[in-house]
């Protein structure tokens, strides 16, 4: 008797282990809340229009000479290799740039950068009072570097992308430097 249970003490432990790992790594976390945004369309959207799917939020802006371009660009990627996987899965899933730049980011440039990457993707856009608002829900820092006379300008912030739930709560982080692989790697592991 004694040794059964000795052998099956591994077993235990690697169950055990496994439901630790099903559990979102964001379970719990005080990120995201209520938003009313403008799309690429300039149709007004808020999270309940997205309530029932998951989201992919991603902060970026669109003059960004580096960064927020290759991170959409894997974004997309790995949404479409997760899609071609799994079809019925990918459709629950949206992506979606938020700008940080909401004095340059109109809808109608939001429209041009979006549909450089995938026709999935939708951009949104508000007031400055607005952007900061889901900003500071989803956590994520704004620094406008406005010089006075110039319209050129950059903003640091910080490079979040979210994996949220069809309740609206958080699920995972999608790693900052994600191959397309990973990213649809993370996906089929949280879509349900």
């Amino acid at each position: 008797m004694m040794n059964l249970r000795l052998s099956l003490m591994p077993l235990l432990f690697l169950v055990a282990c496994q439901e630790t790992s099903a559990v979102p790594p964001l379970a719990g976390a005080s990120i995201g809340g209520p938003f009313t945004l403008v799309d690429q369309n300039g149709q007004s959207r808020s999270d309940r229009d997205f309530t029932g799917k998951y989201r992919i939020m991603y902060f970026g802006y669109t003059f960004c000479p580096d960064v927020c371009p290759v991170d959409v660009a894997h974004i997309a990627a790995g949404y479409r290799a997760f899609a071609k996987v799994d079809p019925a899965r990918a459709a629950r899933v949206v992506p979606i740039f938020v700008t940080v730049d909401p004095e340059r980011d109109t809808p109608a440039v939001l429209k041009q950068f979006t549909a450089a990457f995938d026709p999935s993707l939708i951009g949104l856009t508000g007031t400055s009072v607005q952007i900061a608002a889901v900003t500071k829900a989803y956590g994520v820092p704004v620094q406008i570097n406005k010089r006075p006379g110039n319209a050129a300008y950059l903003v640091d912030h910080g490079r979040a992308t979210y994996l949220m739930g069809p309740d609206n709560k958080p699920i995972a982080l999608l790693s900052q430097d994600a191959t397309p692989e990973v990213i649809a790697s993370e996906l089929k592991k949280w879509v349900r």
